[in-house]
């Protein structure tokens, strides 16, 4: 998952920024409000999280901008400002959810994961395609209850493609929400990460969980049936 940060404070943004990538996010960050606005335009995300003292624009200008502009990714406010007119505020520009400066990590985490998944249409962190689940908490797939080992790279591709089932999902989709700048776009990386998923979670040939669309990318088949 691709998340945004938006943060004038550079220790809480360096913090951020660590802690959404230790668990798998695919982070960029800026600090001020016009960087946002033309990030938030310009690029895909999953997720923001904006905060609402920024320099040159306001985060209710920055995300009033996106919404305009008809981006609809979930947007998560930080806010120092404890009073519930501002929460209000925030909400009725077109956040999602607020979280009041300061607060624990794993809150915040909580309400990422709470918001990224109801933005694809799932409300409980387990996901269940036939004998595959996938706990967004823990970050573990199990086939047939077992727990299939899976890299880094390799569980951000089938959770992204899991939480999009059903949909198409183009190569460069897929490598734009899933990996940093530094990822090797013209190798065959991903092809080998979906091949290595593919006998890693359907050991047995039998389920076919990872569909290719011929000339428009990969497709996680919501129609599995126990083996």
């Amino acid at each position: 998952m691709k998340a945004l940060i938006v943060e004038d404070d550079q220790d809480l943004r360096r913090q951020l920024f660590t802690q959404l990538s230790d668990k798998g996010y695919t982070v960029e960050e800026c600090e001020t409000g016009k960087d946002a606005l033309f990030l938030g335009k310009e690029y895909e995300f999953d997720i923001a999280i904006v905060d609402l003292g920024l320099p040159e624009l306001s985060g209710l200008e920055v995300i009033r901008g996106w919404r305009e502009a008809q981006r609809d990714f979930p947007v998560l406010i930080l806010t120092a400002r404890g009073h519930w007119q501002d929460k209000v505020e925030g909400l009725e520009s077109g956040a999602d959810d607020y979280l009041v400066k300061p607060f624990q990590p794993e809150e915040l985490t909580a309400r990422l994961n709470a918001l990224v998944r109801r933005a694809a249409g799932h409300s409980k962190p387990k996901l269940s395609f036939g004998p595959l689940t996938l706990d967004t908490v823990s970050r573990v797939v199990q086939l047939n209850g077992d727990e299939v080992r899976l890299t880094s790279y390799e569980y951000r591709t089938v959770e992204y493609l899991m939480m999009n089932a059903g949909k198409t999902i183009s190569k460069a989709e897929l490598t734009e929400h899933l990996y940093h700048q530094d990822f090797d776009r013209d190798s065959n990386v991903l092809e080998v990460f979906i091949r290595r998923l593919r006998q890693k979670l359907d050991p047995e040939q039998t389920l076919q969980p990872i569909l290719t669309v011929r000339g428009l990318g990969y497709r996680f088949n919501p129609e599995l049936a126990s083996s």
